[in-house]
């Protein structure tokens, strides 16, 4: 089992490489693709750190680690503020790639301090299967929580946990509608590259058990995935 140094540095190669996929290509499809795949990671990613991370580094690292928490859960903010945005431009909007863009450029030095010195005093004083258990529980919890950046959730349990409930159930629906990498791991779990008929057949049974058979999830998800 990793640490939770690895699991963290894993998503940050990962949204690393959703980036450069967007950045580097021409197509609007390939790029609504990963645009949308970089956000579900992001926004997955974010708030595993809020709930989970930065607690330890209030409750190991003493008034640093408080400090430290601090100010990453402020940028945090801004990153969010900035994604809410984006997820909801579509790859042939003229600002798509410069929003993208914008906000790498916080998010990449956010990163890098992680990765060269806070999480390194972070392992430091965890015992390795304290570290392994809270990289465990990092990966069950990007699990339930929302797909989207939702900003005005804050970044503080319990606030966003009850926030996250809410909206987790709507985002992970309204994923369904949306396009992603035909050769990643499709986070809405439907087993084919591109959904066309979302009225009949398997599909449509997919959504239903998806939403638990809720109207108001399934017309709420559907208008959230829209543009993209």
């Amino acid at each position: 089992m990793p640490m939770i140094s690895d699991a963290i540095v894993k998503d940050h190669r990962e949204l690393e490489q959703y980036y450069n996929e967007v950045i580097g290509s021409t197509d609007s499809d390939h790029q609504q693709r990963y645009g949308n795949q970089f956000t579900w990671e992001l926004a997955r990613h974010s708030v595993g750190e809020e709930l989970l991370v930065y607690p330890a580094f209030e409750e190991y690292l003493g008034s640093q680690g408080k400090s430290m928490a601090e100010i990453d859960r402020k940028e945090h903010h801004r990153v969010k503020e900035l994604l809410k945005e984006f997820q909801n431009m579509r790859a042939t909007d003229s600002e798509y790639v410069p929003k993208l863009k914008e906000i790498w450029r916080p998010l990449y030095e956010h990163m890098k301090e992680e990765e060269d010195q806070e999480l390194p005093m972070l392992e430091k004083v965890l015992e390795g299967e304290k570290s392994r258990a809270l990289s465990d529980e990092f990966d069950k919890t990007k699990a339930f929580v929302p797909t989207r950046s939702h900003p005005s959730a804050g970044e503080n349990p319990p606030f966003e946990t009850a926030m996250g409930l809410m909206t987790a159930p709507i985002d992970k629906v309204a994923d369904v509608f949306r396009k992603f990498p035909t050769l990643a791991t499709v986070p809405n779990d439907y087993p084919v590259d591109d959904i066309t008929d979302c009225e009949s057949g398997a599909y449509y049974d997919f959504v239903q058990e998806r939403s638990g058979g809720d109207p108001e999830v399934i017309k709420n998800a559907a208008a959230a995935a829209s543009p993209a």
